[in-house]
C-alpha cells in the first residue's frame, strides 16, 4: 500500500445496550456483516486485546489516492477512531462510515433483543409487564403522534355523521366545537397511552435487561408465562426499590434462583434514568414550564409531544427509547419534542387540517364540475401539501433542539439508532418518495446531514430556515 499523508484523526463513542459479555460478539458481527461481504475494499484486518479491552481494526481502501484506518475498541462506551490518509480523501466518507457502524450496532442489538428479558420500574407506581402497543394505544398514537391520515379519515366520518343528524345549519358550529374540545384535551387523551406519570417525587425509571443465553431461552419461554415474570419483577422491586435500595445483581440473582433460573451476572445490565431532571433541564433551556411526563412501558423506541399550549402539554416517552439511547441522545430527543410544544405545532397542524377540511366541504363541494373532474386529485394534492408543511415543523424542531441544547451530533446519532431501517431503505431508493409521501417527517438522511452541517450555518429564524432547507432538499433530490 502506498504511504499517503495523514489528514487528521476523527473519533467518537457509541453506547450499546448489550452487556459486556456480548462485546466480542458485536465486534465479530461487524467483521461478518461489514468486512467479509466486501473483503476487496478492506485490508489489514486485525484484532488485539490490551488491558482486557478488545479492539477490531481494519483499513478501508480507496481508489489508490486515499485510505482510512479504523479502530473499534470495546467498552462502555465503544471507542471508534478513524484516521484518513491522502490529499484527495472525501470528507463525507467519515460520516458514512460512522453511520454504517451505528446501523451495525443497531442490527446486532435487534438480534440480542429477541432473547432479552426487560423489566422497568418507576418507584411508587403500579407494576406493569413490558408489552407491545395495544390496539387502543395504536389508535391514539396514529391520531395524535404519527401519520395524520387517520385524522383525515376521522374528520370525514365524523362530519358525515354530524351532517346526517344536525343538517347544514348547525353542523359547522358542532364541528368547530368538537375540534376545539379535541385540541383542548389532547394531552389528557394521549396520557392514556402511558403507564406511569413522572413527577418530581417519582423522577426515575429503573431498567433491568437480562440477555438470556441461547441454551436457556426455550426453557424460559415455555415455562415462564407473563404472569410469572411479573411476579419475579414484583419480588425484585420489593427487595430493592421499595426499600429505598438500588437494584443490584446479587438480589436479582437471588430472586431468579428462587424461581428456578440460574442467571449469569455478566449478561445483566441495570440502568437508571432521571427522566424528570432531563425534561426539566430541557424545558428551562427553552424558557417554558415543564410539561406533564408519561412513560409508556413498551419496547418500541419513541417519544411524542402534544397539547394545545406549553402550559397544557404532555411528553410521552417509551421505555424502549430509554433503553436504546444514552442520556445525551435522550436529552436531544426531548429537546426536539419540547420544540414542538413551544411552537404549538400540534395546535397548528390541527388548525391546518381543519381549515383544509372546511374549505373542501363549504367551497369545493359546492362546485359540482370541479369535484367531478378534480375531486380525487385535489384530495391527494391537499393531503401531500399538508404533510409537506408538517415537515417544516419537524425540521424546525430538529434545528431548535440542536441550537438550544448544543447537541446536534447527539440528535443525529439518536435518529440513526431509532430509524436505521429507514436509513437503509432511503439508501436503496430515491428520497423523493419520502418528501412527497404521507409522512410528516422529512427523509431521515436529510435530517442527519443537516444536523451534522449545522456548525457551519448561522440561523436567525429556525422555521424560515427549515422551510428553505426542506424546499431546497426536495428540489435537489428531484434534480432541479
Amino acid at each position: 500500500m502506498e504511504i499517503l499523508r495523514e489528514v487528521g484523526e476523527t473519533s467518537f463513542k457509541l453506547h450499546t445496550e448489550v452487556s459486556p459479555a456480548f462485546h466480542h460478539d458485536l465486534l465479530m458481527f461487524i467483521y461478518r456483516k461489514y468486512i467479509v461481504p466486501h473483503y476487496y475494499n478492506f485490508a489489514n484486518v486485525r484484532r488485539w486485546i490490551i488491558d482486557g479491552k478488545e479492539t477490531l481494526a481494519f483499513t478501508i481502501l480507496g481508489s489508490g489516492l486515499w485510505y482510512v484506518d479504523v479502530e473499534i475498541t470495546a467498552g462502555d462506551p465503544f471507542e471508534i477512531k478513524m484516521r484518513p490518509y491522502g490529499d484527495y480523501f472525501p470528507q463525507s466518507l467519515l460520516s458514512r462510515i460512522k453511520e454504517d457502524l451505528i446501523v451495525l450496532f443497531q442490527m446486532f442489538e435487534d438480534e440480542i433483543r429477541k432473547t432479552t428479558l426487560y423489566f422497568a420500574w418507576v418507584p411508587g407506581k403500579h407494576l406493569t409487564s413490558e408489552k407491545m402497543l395495544t390496539q387502543r394505544k395504536k389508535f391514539l398514537s396514529q391520531i395524535f403522534t404519527g401519520n395524520m391520515l387517520m385524522l383525515f379519515v376521522i374528520f370525514i366520518l365524523f362530519s358525515y355523521m354530524i351532517f346526517a343528524f344536525f343538517g347544514p345549519t348547525y353542523a359547522p358550529i358542532i364541528l368547530v366545537l368538537s375540534q376545539f374540545i379535541l385540541i383542548l384535551f389532547s394531552d389528557k387523551i394521549i396520557m392514556q397511552m402511558g403507564d406511569w406519570p413522572i413527577t418530581k417525587e417519582s423522577p426515575t425509571v429503573h431498567i433491568l435487561q437480562y440477555h438470556i443465553p441461547p441454551e436457556d431461552f426455550d426453557f424460559i419461554r415455555q415455562n415462564y408465562p407473563r404472569e410469572r415474570l411479573l411476579q419475579i419483577k414484583r419480588e425484585i422491586y420489593e427487595k430493592t426499590l421499595a426499600l429505598g435500595k438500588p437494584i443490584d445483581a446479587e438480589t436479582v440473582q437471588e430472586v431468579f434462583m428462587n424461581h428456578g433460573i440460574n442467571i449469569k451476572p455478566e449478561n445483566l445490565l441495570i440502568k437508571s434514568i432521571d427522566v424528570y431532571q432531563i425534561v426539566n433541564t430541557v424545558a428551562k433551556r427553552f424558557n417554558m414550564p415543564i410539561p406533564k411526563i408519561r412513560i409508556a412501558n413498551i419496547i418500541i423506541p419513541n417519544a411524542a409531544a402534544t397539547g394545545p399550549s406549553p402550559r397544557f402539554s404532555l411528553i410521552l416517552v417509551t421505555t424502549g427509547l430509554l433503553i436504546q439511547l444514552d442520556e445525551e441522545e435522550i436529552t436531544a430527543v426531548i429537546g426536539h419534542e419540547i420544540s414542538h410544544v413551544k411552537g404549538r405545532d400540534p395546535l397548528s397542524l390541527f388548525m391546518l387540517t381543519s381549515a383544509e377540511y372546511l374549505f373542501r366541504v363549504y367551497i369545493l363541494l359546492q362546485i359540482t364540475p370541479f369535484i367531478m373532474m378534480f375531486g380525487f386529485l385535489y384530495f391527494l394534492f391537499a393531503l401531500s401539501l399538508i404533510y409537506f408543511i408538517a415537515k417544516f415543523f419537524e425540521a424546525r424542531a430538529d434545528l431548535e433542539s440542536a441550537l438550544v441544547l448544543g447537541k446536534s451530533d447527539a440528535l443525529a446519532n439518536a435518529l440513526r439508532k431509532i430509524g436505521y431501517r429507514r436509513l437503509w431503505f432511503e439508501k436503496a431508493s430515491s428520497r423523493v418518495g419520502s418528501w412527497l409521501g404521507l409522512d410528516p417527517h422529512p427523509p431521515l438522511s436529510f435530517r442527519i446531514e443537516r444536523l451534522e452541517n449545522l456548525k457551519s450555518l448561522k440561523i436567525k429564524h429556525p422555521l424560515l430556515q427549515s422551510m428553505k432547507d426542506c424546499i431546497n432538499g426536495l428540489f435537489r433530490d428531484i434534480g432541479l
